[in-house]
């Protein structure tokens, strides 16, 4: 029995042959061109529309379960979106890293943190030191010279060096690092030390702290302040090089001797009478003395060689200045041989019987070898040795007579100028 509605009941028609009347609705569709690769040619043909009736129906597979895609394309928006996301963040965090611009100009290295702030730097580090100093340290202006100097009392005292004054007269100045200025008078000077005492007409001045210049040690840390060259409220680090550095020096017939403290810290002209400070911020010494390979004054500069007085013996020549408008020099009561000497130590010309050293037992032609444990090479050491110690200072002096070394206790004095 033939099926009509059965595909194994009739044979397949030829391609490209007509198609017999009564087969199947789908039986055609081997000699469709748009189905047969053989046909020799595919034409489509216009079909007229029909005019009655209702459209043809799509098919639709009625088994087919009815999908939703929203919740696939809401999946792949937020997936898109988190994607987008993360690949911006790295891609700018790289891109700063990288120090590449994020604006429109070229921005090279990494971003670095914000500094804190000058004020805000700790006490204790050269910063904070620098800050806490220069308040009290001025630019001292004379007529055709400029100094430095510090001030060391609320009222207006400042410590500065004689030969900075020298030749000062009542157009006198000072200013300060805030850049305010205030008329200076001259209260006094001591020469020989290098030591002048000014006062500044201005109130609500702070002094600097005080140190200790016989605790200091080589190698300690130190700040020189000043006027180098003219350059106001310049900061220079260094260390301590050596103390009791012993040094002649003088000009219009002034000789000063100093038992200093040698730096590194850069010292130039215009430093004079400026502080030396140490770590904690306090004075140790007042600049007065560079070494330089110039041959001129005008030559000098730093080499790093550079001598403060100790603060102990400034401040008390400075006091001695105020409370009685000048200093004390302090003296062992005997005449020493400069230069010229063919043997170590410093030797006595000459000794002032009720003298100190005369009463302690020293005669002329003693040779002093020693001063509180300093070795002496010369007399210019034991004259710079004796002006570091205030009078009344009981000293220990090793000496040698003939060919014994001997002891003894001096207490030193003030001469009677």
């Amino acid at each position: 029995m033939t099926d009509g509605w059965n595909a194994r009941s009739a044979p397949p028609p030829t391609p490209g042959q007509p198609v017999p009347p009564g087969s199947p609705w789908w039986s055609d569709a081997l000699a469709d061109p748009w189905r047969d690769p053989w046909a020799p040619t595919a034409v489509v043909v216009q079909q007229p529309q029909s005019t009655g009736g209702p459209p043809p129906e799509p098919v639709v597979d009625p088994d087919a379960p009815r999908r939703s895609y929203t919740p696939i394309l809401l999946i792949c928006l937020i997936t898109a979106l988190l994607a987008g996301g993360l690949g911006g963040t790295l891609g700018y965090v790289f891109a700063v890293r990288g120090g590449v611009a994020t604006g429109g100009g070229s921005q090279l290295g990494a971003t670095a943190q914000e500094p804190p702030a000058a004020a805000n730097r700790a006490p204790e580090s050269l910063a904070g030191v620098a800050g806490k100093v220069l308040p009290s340290v001025v630019t001292v202006r004379v007529t055709g010279a400029i100094g430095s100097g510090f001030v060391v009392s609320a009222n207006g005292y400042v410590i500065t060096n004689d030969h900075v004054v020298e030749g000062a007269d009542d157009t006198m100045s000072v200013s300060f690092s805030d850049g305010s200025t205030a008329r200076a008078e001259l209260v006094g000077r001591d020469p020989q030390s290098d030591v002048a005492v000014i006062k500044v007409a201005k109130s609500g001045l702070t002094p600097v702290a005080i140190g200790n210049s016989d605790s200091i040690a080589v190698g300690d840390p130190v700040l020189a302040f000043g006027s180098p060259l003219a350059l106001v409220n310049t900061v220079t680090a260094g260390i301590v090089s050596a103390v009791d550095r012993t040094i002649e020096a003088g000009d219009a017939g002034t000789t000063r001797y100093y038992a200093a403290i040698q730096t590194d810290a850069a010292v130039n002209q215009g430093n004079s009478g400026g502080p030396l400070v140490n770590a904690a911020g306090e004075v140790v010494g007042v600049n007065s003395v560079i070494r330089s390979v110039g041959g001129t004054e005008t030559e000098a500069g730093n080499i790093g060689l550079a001598f403060a007085i100790p603060i102990n013996q400034a401040k008390r020549v400075a006091g001695d200045i105020i409370d009685h408008g000048k200093a004390r020099r302090t003296v062992i009561g005997a005449e020493v041989a400069t230069g010229g000497t063919s043997t170590t130590g410093a030797r006595l010309r000459s000794v002032e019987p009720s003298g100190p050293a005369g009463g302690a037992g020293l005669k002329a032609g003693d040779t002093v070898t020693k001063l509180d444990g300093h070795l002496l090479e010369d007399g210019t050491d034991l004259i710079a040795l004796v002006r570091k110690y205030a009078p009344g200072t009981t000293v220990s002096v090793e000496y040698r007579r003939g060919t014994k070394t001997q002891t003894a206790s001096v207490t030193l004095a003030a001469d009677s100028n």
